[in-house]
């Protein structure tokens, strides 16, 4: 039997647009519409679709961030949307988010190993000895240096900044992370080293991954289950080469077709 930590049931979120002069809503949007979704322990759904599509709405709701108009959603069975307290204080912990422009997510008034430390103080974990020195081996397990921590984010590259964030997710020993076109704005060879570091960690920690991206080429490389998202509704789901290989939707395969695909007999112009 599979163990699905995450379960999104009949997912639903509106946005009021427009109202009257005495306040009753007159435009809805409806950003995501009864979205089903499971994912199992220690893998990664791509949520796929062009911009628009509802997938970041969905994440958010997903990583509590943004609450649903309808629906369920249950992390290792319990229903979100009845957490308080305590409870909804240990999900805050177990689900992590890492964004796609971590620079606007990081404080730029303190310092990389400040925001890295953040979680566990808020969350009262560890003795502050034990933070600096969970601060310091984050950093290290990312690619980053101990000197690194007393710098602030505008001193760091794109690529560099994204570890960071990764770092800072890591902080509270999460169980599910969403990324949310986390690698989008990076170039390919950084792109790349991404992509394995968040494929390592997995590997190490049991990580389960939310990996919401418009590149199906580089949802290919670190799927196991693919999602394609349109008009706030999922319209095809499967295992990632059946997705690639034999879509049914034609949505999806216009998706797969616009993929870039290297040509090795083409020759790069030279002044």
């Amino acid at each position: 039997m599979t163990d699905f930590i995450l379960q999104a049931e009949g997912v639903t979120k509106d946005y009021v647009v427009a109202r009257s002069f005495l306040g009753k809503p007159t435009r809805v949007v409806q950003a995501v519409r009864g979205v089903n979704l499971s994912i199992a322990a220690g893998t990664t759904l791509a949520l796929v679709g062009e911009s628009g599509s509802g997938k970041s709405t969905l994440g958010r709701c997903i990583a509590g961030l943004v609450r649903p108009s309808a629906g369920k959603i249950r992390l290792a069975g319990h229903d979100v949307r009845q957490l308080s307290g305590a409870s909804l204080l240990s999900f805050r912990r177990q689900v992590q988010t890492i964004f796609q422009d971590p620079y606007s997510s990081l404080n730029p008034r303190r310092t990389v190993g400040e925001a890295i430390m953040d979680g566990m103080v808020i969350h009262k974990l560890y003795t502050p000895e034990e933070r600096h020195a969970r601060m310091l081996g984050l950093l290290a397990r990312v690619g980053l240096q101990s000197d690194h921590a007393k710098r602030f984010p505008h001193q760091f590259s794109g690529g560099q900044r994204q570890r960071i964030a990764i770092a800072r997710a890591l902080a509270l020993e999460p169980r599910f992370i969403v990324a949310d076109e986390a690698v989008s704005a990076l170039d390919v060879s950084v792109k790349a080293q991404v992509l394995d570091l968040l494929a390592d960690l997995q590997a190490e920690k049991g990580l389960t991954y939310l990996f919401i991206s418009h590149d199906l080429g580089v949802v290919r490389h670190i799927a196991d289950r693919v999602a394609i998202m349109a008009a706030g509704e999922l319209i095809e789901e499967g295992e990632c080469d059946q997705i690639f290989e034999a879509p049914v939707e034609g949505y999806t395969r216009d998706l797969i077709a616009a993929v870039p695909r290297p040509d090795p007999g083409r020759r790069r112009f030279r002044a």
